[in-house]
Formats: C-alpha cells, sequence, structure tokens
C-alpha cells in the first residue's frame, strides 16, 4: 500500500520523523526512519559520538502512530493528534547515525479523540525504545 506521508503530517524538515510506511494489520502497524549523518541533533548531541536523542525518537514514534491510526481509519485529511502523555518510556540501546528505526506499533484505543498506541522503535530486531504514548484529536 501506497501511502503519502506528507499528506498525513504536518510535520516537515528537520521536524519530520518518519521516511516511509510499511505497512499495517488490523492495530499493528510499521513505519521506517533511516537515521542519518546529516540529522541537525547530531551537531550537539554529541559532536565527538553522535546519538539520537531520546525525545527525538518518541517524537518519531509519535509521528509513526499518527500514521498507522490515519491509515487504519481511512484518514488522509490532515487532522492533527496532539501528544498527550508518554508512560513507561525506556530507553534499551543508542540509535546512531547509519541505523534504520523499525517504528512500530499497536493501536490500544481510539475513541471519541482520544488514541493511546503502545509502541516501539526497533534497530534491525534489537528494541531501541519502547512507550505506550497517548493523543489528543482537536476537533
Amino acid at each position: 500500500m501506497s501511502v503519502d506521508i506528507r499528506a498525513i503530517l504536518p510535520h516537515r524538515y528537520p521536524f519530520l520523523m518518519v521516511d516511509a510506511f510499511i505497512s499495517q494489520e488490523g492495530d499493528s502497524f510499521e513505519c521506517v526512519k533511516s537515521v542519518s549523518h546529516n540529522e541537525p541533533f547530531f551537531q550537539g548531541h554529541f559532536p565527538e559520538e553522535p546519538v539520537m536523542p531520546g525525545v527525538m525518537i518518541i517524537e518519531a514514534l509519535a509521528q509513526a502512530a499518527a500514521v498507522g491510526l490515519a491509515v487504519r481509519e481511512g484518514q488522509q485529511d490532515g487532522q492533527i493528534g496532539y501528544l498527550a502523555a508518554v508512560d513507561g518510556a525506556k530507553f534499551r540501546r543508542k540509535v546512531v547515525p547509519g541505523d534504520r528505526l523499525r517504528l512500530t506499533g499497536e493501536i490500544l484505543l481510539f475513541r471519541r479523540g482520544l488514541c493511546k498506541v503502545s509502541a516501539k522503535a526497533l534497530v534491525e530486531d534489537e528494541v531501541a525504545a519502547e512507550a505506550t504514548l497517548s493523543f489528543v484529536f482537536a476537533r
């Protein structure tokens, strides 16, 4: 399935953190982010040892969740979901230039403009980060 990420997400460079939609099956989704040496945050985090900030991994997961939800619900109208909570976030390995993040998740709840997603960022099959994310969709 071809999905236009830019039609779903309002984010643009340098804050667009999803490169491609990979799959949607039931409540589960997968997107990818290729982490390049040119990411602006590597200039300061850290110049001698570039590491993707955990908050940027969470942002990538949130954007992937928005894409997964839009595909599941058949919405491509650009409705914006605002991140409302991040629960149980754990960071298990460094993400460095050259890594390809698999942004996976399962939509746990979507009702009355509220959405809750269990999400994981993986490098190959190794979990880099995981969290439960909650969103509110403004009307």
